[in-house]
This record gives C-alpha cells, structure tokens and sequence, in this order.
C-alpha cells in the first residue's frame, strides 16, 4: 500500500502521520483500532492474521528488517 493511502486511514482515524515511517505508522493504526501493533514483527515469515489490510505489505517489510 501506497504511503499516501496509509496516511489517509491515518487521517480517518484521527492519527496526525507527521513525518512518521509507514512502518510506524500502521502499527499505531492498528492501535487505534484496538489491534496488536504488529506490523513487520512476522521475522518467521508466518502470521495468523489472514484477515489484516496490512499482511501483504507486513509479511515483506518484515523480511527486510
């Protein structure tokens, strides 16, 4: 997902994004939303959150830390 997507659920949510990583970013969307703040932490490449709006994008960027 494209960064200026990600701001504006951001937005949606109230959250001021500011210069905020995108990493950063949806881990605190997540905690609005009453989610684990997991984002890019799957370091096995393995996650059972099938139904997140951010697993594709996780599931790579944790591949990258």
């Amino acid at each position: 997902m494209q960064i200026q997507q990600i701001r504006t659920i951001a937005k949606e949510n109230g959250i001021k994004s500011g210069k905020a990583t995108k990493i950063n970013l949806i881990r605190k969307i997540q905690q609005v939303e009453g989610n684990y703040a997991c984002f890019a932490t799957a370091d096995s490449g393995e996650c059972d959150q099938i139904g997140c709006l951010w697993r594709k994008d996780c599931l790579s960027a944790a591949k990258r830390q």
